[in-house]
């Protein structure tokens, strides 16, 4: 019982520290902060410190090593050293580092959100919900990068385009943007097509529950007509006698 509590403890709080992480690099990405600045950066690093110790310490003990890196990708990219306690990436503040650390910071989102994703798997369309969010805001951070727009722009296009609506203010001109915008796509027509027999499915089995109470309802008054039967035999063969 204290191991089980403790778990859900160490969970809770991880997860709590990847929803922090998640809003910094989606502020980041929308220009509000500079994750690169006091005190964010300390943040992001102590946040860092925290998921690179857990991820190791669970590794060492892990009894299967490569089994441990497979089942924990998310972990392994959550861990990317992708911030400002790494100077060695922004030696000379050249442009293309900076670009590499903006991609590596899409893949921490990635694994950032993923991470969470234990939270929805027993429910399937919730888990797909929470899929479907967490591949719109990467791919947004991703159109964001690529083409060179707002975030908030960004967003809205990710939106519209997983939704199949595509108003065609913003179009994707790069191979990148191109990308994002075919996972979308694909995801959408996924998402409504579960959403789609989800809501079948509840009113089939709201239907079921009707048509099995019936059923039971009929049963109950074929035992009663049975009984009155059997009383009226009864009687009729008392009075034979």
């Amino acid at each position: 019982m204290h191991k089980k509590f403790t778990y859900i403890v160490y969970q809770i709080i991880m997860a709590i520290l990847a929803v922090i992480s998640i809003g910094m690099l989606i502020a980041y990405y929308a220009k509000r902060i500079n994750i690169d600045t006091y005190p964010y950066n300390m943040i992001d690093n102590g946040i860092w410190l925290v998921f690179f110790s857990d991820y190791v310490i669970r590794l060492i003990i892990s009894p299967d090593k490569r089994e441990f890196v497979k089942d924990n990708i998310f972990d392994l990219l959550s861990i990317i050293p992708a911030s400002s306690l790494f100077f060695l990436f922004r030696i000379g503040q050249i442009g293309r580092t900076f670009q590499l650390l903006k991609l590596m910071r899409i893949m921490r989102l990635v694994g950032f959100t993923g991470r969470l994703g234990v939270f929805f798997e027993r429910n399937e369309l919730l888990y797909y919900l929470y899929i479907t969010i967490a591949v719109i805001m990467v791919a947004a951070a991703m159109f964001c990068i690529s083409e060179k727009v707002s975030y908030e722009t960004a967003l809205w296009w990710a939106i519209t385009t997983a939704t199949t609506i595509g108003y065609g203010d913003v179009i994707p001109k790069t191979g990148i943007g191109r990308a994002a915008a075919i996972v979308l796509m694909l995801l959408g027509i996924g998402f409504i097509g579960m959403l789609t027999s989800t809501i079948t499915e509840f009113f089939a089995k709201k239907d079921e529950r009707k048509i099995s109470a019936q059923l039971v309802k009929i049963q109950h008054e074929n035992r009663q007509l049975k009984a009155e039967l059997d009383e009226i035999k009864r009687l009729i063969q008392k009075n034979n006698r």
